[in-house]
């Protein structure tokens, strides 16, 4: 697999690795306490029989690999390595040292679940360790905050073909899309996206983004004026006023879409089922927490909701 970044560097993944071998009592010195002089290195104490080890092994080997040089993995078989084994003290396994500077400095027993084990590596090289994809995604994701639509939407791609269902990337897409004008591509995107991923907010934003699109995709930008004097017209023509901020939306005026749900909220917070806020929520999500209208608003909210 390879995963094309925006300045075209290739991340090779799968295959041989120069980071991963076996080892045995004759190289185990050269493999794990010299080469540990330089980087760390993980040695995974198995044996064919361990079913654990089978669980083990291949997370070992993807979060080493995704550290691309920064720490390495030897393996070493202890049904053909007693003597390392018993030096070593392993009393079962599967069984994972950490080596830095020649001596054990970290260790494991047990098959661990990737998250932990990717913790246990970047404790031991110091540093966050992440795969070509989640750079990939970190890239498109930066793409879209500069408004690079072509480029994010370019690397997005590339990451769906090796993870279909990858929460960010069709997040991602969705946003491209959206961008696009192209609001049913948007939410078949976002339909892709499981329950249980939902909640993160980047996620979340674009799916309220693409919802909010479907709800004014076909408000009337030119009928602003109209609403805005009704809703001056009579204070308490509350719908008037909550059309007016989803024309407001529509057009891609924020400060003044945040605001017309405002003004609802501080007249009478319970209209509609607190329509309002629901609203005012879901512009925040769409917009990200670091946009000046969500900001504003959110200031605004406060300020109603603490006085």
């Amino acid at each position: 697999m390879e995963i094309m970044t925006g300045d075209g560097a290739a991340q090779p993944a799968g295959g041989a690795s120069p980071f991963i071998k076996d080892s045995g009592v004759e190289t185990f010195m050269a493999d794990v306490i010299e080469a540990s002089m330089e980087v760390p290195v993980i040695v995974d104490f198995w044996a064919p029989w361990c079913g654990p080890c089978k669980q083990l092994t291949p997370i070992l080997e993807k979060v080493v690999n995704a550290a691309q040089g920064k720490v390495k993995l030897v393996k070493i078989n202890i049904d053909e390595n007693q003597q390392i084994a018993q030096q070593m003290q392993i009393q079962s396994i599967p069984m994972v040292y950490g080596f830095k500077q020649g001596r054990p400095a970290d260790g494991f027993q047990g098959a661990l679940p990737e998250s932990q084990v990717r913790s246990f590596v970047e404790k031991l090289v110091g540093s966050e360790v992440k795969s070509p994809i989640e750079e990939a995604v970190e890239q498109a994701l930066a793409a879209i905050e500069a408004e690079d639509f072509e480029t994010a939407g370019a690397i997005l791609a590339q990451v769906l073909q090796h993870e279909p269902e990858n929460p960010f990337a069709l997040a991602g897409l969705a946003r491209v899309a959206l961008a696009d004008g192209d609001l049913e591509n948007a939410a078949a995107f976002v339909e892709r996206i499981a329950e249980s991923d939902r909640s993160d907010p980047f996620v979340a934003g674009a799916i309220s983004a693409v919802d909010l699109a479907g709800q004014t995709a076909g408000a009337d930008t030119s009928a602003i004026e109209a609403l805005l004097a009704a809703a001056e017209a009579d204070p308490k023509n509350y719908q008037a006023r909550f059309d007016l901020g989803m024309a407001y939306f529509a057009a891609d005026q924020r400060q003044e879409a945040g605001q017309a749900m405002l003004d609802i909220i501080a007249a009478d917070r319970t209209w509609n089922e607190e329509a309002a806020r629901t609203q005012l929520l879901k512009f925040f999500e769409a917009w990200g927490p670091m946009d000046d209208a969500s900001k504003a608003a959110r200031r605004g909210l406060s300020s109603i909701l603490f006085s």
